[in-house]
């Protein structure tokens, strides 16, 4: 056997070992700009995946406070000015309708078909105040001819909720020349229609109960349930994790790249 043959293997295997040992994990390089990408998107994908959350938690009280509204007993006018949280409170009213000056709300649709929300003023007789009440939903017949309503005549005791519109209120749309009623609107608020009929009335709207009076009364508590906050807020998160793992691919990745590179560059013992 030659000298210095028989060290010829334990002295490379010593030194790819070595390589492989300080290369490694260490050397984790996933570049400037996926980590500028990284620390810009992380943040938000989790920020929104937290605000679903909350919002979740919100639409959840409303619906419990909703529930607890609907098992309580109709107050007066009288006791509703008392009261501080009004959204949902159940109100008892006696008096008449005004058929003269009856709004149309415009949008408003009901499994997938257009429609209008109709809302009259009403008197009631306890308090001496007019109240803007939405007597439900009627169908668009054609958008060239208005939906068809009657309206009661005589004096009738109802139970209605006050609604209160999250977000920002609603106002009454301009008048135009030559409006007529019913009008058609797109927006309303009730106080500038007491204004303009120069009359003393409640600055909510009240949303009628099933009976008698009512057309099509299946108001909906929220516009999107708690699940599907939920579930958008695991999405969110599931994006963040795939971005978090794509990150870290990404790094090692590199990593094992730069050190193969760096293994092929290295000068080899001559035999």
């Amino acid at each position: 056997m030659t000298p210095g043959v028989g060290n010829e293997v334990p002295v490379q295997y010593s030194q790819r070992h070595s390589l492989l040992r300080d290369a490694p994990m260490s050397a984790f390089r996933p570049g400037i700009l996926p980590s500028l990408v990284v620390a810009v998107l992380l943040p938000l994908l989790v920020t929104l995946g937290f605000w679903q959350l909350s919002r979740a938690e919100e639409k959840r009280a409303l619906l419990a406070q909703h529930e607890v509204s609907q098992q309580a007993a109709p107050v007066s006018l009288t006791e509703l000015e008392q009261r501080r949280d009004l959204n949902a409170v159940r109100i008892r009213l006696r008096g008449q309708f005004d058929a003269a000056h009856s709004l149309l709300l415009d949008n408003r649709t009901h499994n997938g078909q257009a429609g209008v929300e109709l809302l009259q003023p009403f008197y009631d007789q306890a308090s001496g105040l007019w109240v803007l009440l939405n007597r439900g939903w009627l169908a668009w017949p054609d958008r060239r001819t208005p939906p068809q309503f009657t309206t009661p005549e005589q004096p009738l005791e109802l139970v209605g909720q006050v609604y209160l519109p999250p977000g920002t209120s609603f106002q009454l749309q301009a008048d135009q020349p030559g409006n007529g009623w019913p009008r058609l609107v797109t927006r309303i608020e009730p106080e500038p229609l007491w204004q303009q009929l120069g009359r003393g009335g409640l600055a909510y709207e009240v949303r009628l109960e099933s009976g008698p009076a009512s057309y099509l009364t299946q108001w909906p508590v929220v516009a999107m349930s708690p699940e599907k906050h939920t579930g958008y807020a695991v999405q969110w998160f599931a994006l963040a994790a795939a971005l978090c793992g794509l990150y870290l691919y990404l790094g090692w990745r590199n990593a094992r790249e730069q050190h193969h590179e760096h293994n092929h560059e290295s000068p080899q013992h001559p035999l």
